[in-house]
């Protein structure tokens, strides 16, 4: 808690963009060439406990990460052992016959590999992804890894298009119904709704577009090689405490299992 009674949001926040991403890209490799289930398990639980100890999360995804993750996993393996090559697996045991299909157990684990594959991959991701934001990542790549600010902040511009657009077309449909046109149900009543939504889209974007230009201009956008950065995203101390502690943990975790076997 802060001084002022407010919860902080965790460690991860205040990391640099860049730092969150290198960490977890050695562990995503090691993940992509395992064969086994072992090791997608074992990284997958260490960024489970990474974001759970780095971030508040909501309740809705504590659920999502705790209940709906484990499901996702299960449907998977059942989903890619029922699609492995059963002449590239062990077909020692046999899990299920049916008629002239056998379901084997090695099947079963080839699929289960891969789906915690994808799994850990996702974790990985959302240690950067859960808690950074995209104007935090832009300003980061501009001042460390020095890719034109022209690039950078255009492609910032563009992406904040996204929620404008939701809004846009929240106001929509709520006009829609004022006007007593969106109270119809069922999938053409839908379409049509949608349909109704494009060109006051379209409208609504174009405007937004042209504000976006006249305030770039106004700024001087582009007329220099470089600009000077209101908001910095410093490499700390932490950033290198976190890197060191991750790679390291990861690192053990893989020649550990690696070397047991």
């Amino acid at each position: 808690m802060s001084s002022l009674g407010v919860p902080r949001p965790g460690y991860l926040h205040g990391l640099n963009p860049l730092t969150k991403i290198a960490v977890v890209i050695p562990a995503m490799a090691a993940v992509i060439v395992s064969r086994e289930p072992v090791i997608p398990l074992a990284l997958l639980a260490l960024a489970l406990v990474t974001v759970f100890t780095g971030t508040r999360l909501p309740a809705r995804t504590v659920v999502l990460l705790l209940v709906a993750l484990p499901v996702g996993v299960a449907i998977g393996a059942i989903g890619f052992g029922l699609w492995t090559d059963p002449a590239r697996v062990d077909r020692a045991m046999v899990l299920l016959q049916v008629g002239d299909y056998r379901l084997y157990v090695g099947s079963l684990v080839a699929g289960l590999t891969a789906s915690l594959r994808l799994a850990a991959l996702l974790m990985l991701a959302l240690v950067s992804g859960l808690t950074t934001s995209g104007p935090d990542f832009v300003r980061s790549v501009v001042q460390h890894l020095r890719v034109p600010y022209r690039i950078g902040y255009t492609a910032l511009a563009a992406f904040r298009f996204i929620p404008r657009f939701r809004h846009d077309l929240d106001l929509i449909r709520q006009a829609h119904r004022v006007r007593g046109t969106g109270g119809r149900r069922g999938p053409l009543a839908a379409i049509g709704r949608l349909a109704g939504a494009i060109v006051p889209l379209l409208a609504g974007a174009i405007r937004h577009a042209e504000r976006v230009a006249l305030a770039m201009d106004a700024r001087a956008f582009g007329a220099h090689p470089t600009r000077t950065e209101r908001h910095s995203v410093p490499l700390r101390r932490r950033d290198a405490v976190f890197a060191v502690v991750f790679l390291t943990a990861s690192g053990a975790i893989v020649v550990a299992i690696v070397v047991s076997r």
